[in-house]
């Protein structure tokens, strides 16, 4: 889990300080979510699923895979399409 930036907790006395502030927070923090996302897209999918039907998985991700108990089939998560069976 990213540990990100925390907002600081500073008086400021003018608003160019306080949205310099805010702007310098924001930065760090798209920095941070940036980097979890190209490592989300850069790894391999490591999640193989045996379920009683697709749907009870969450959040899957481009590349899951999963034996649907119900229908006896693997299938494979593919962004934009869904679950697409293998056989």
């Amino acid at each position: 889990m990213a540990n990100y930036p925390s907002f600081p907790r500073y008086e400021v006395s003018t608003v160019s300080q306080l949205q310099n502030t805010i702007t310098s927070w924001a930065n760090e923090l798209i920095k941070e979510i940036e980097g979890e996302d190209t490592q989300t897209r850069t790894s391999p999918s490591t999640n193989i699923y045996a379920v009683t039907t697709v749907s009870t998985i969450g959040r899957p991700r481009n590349g899951d895979v999963a034996f649907s108990v119900s229908s006896s089939k693997f299938r494979g998560y593919i962004t934009g399409t869904g679950w697409v069976d293998f056989n």
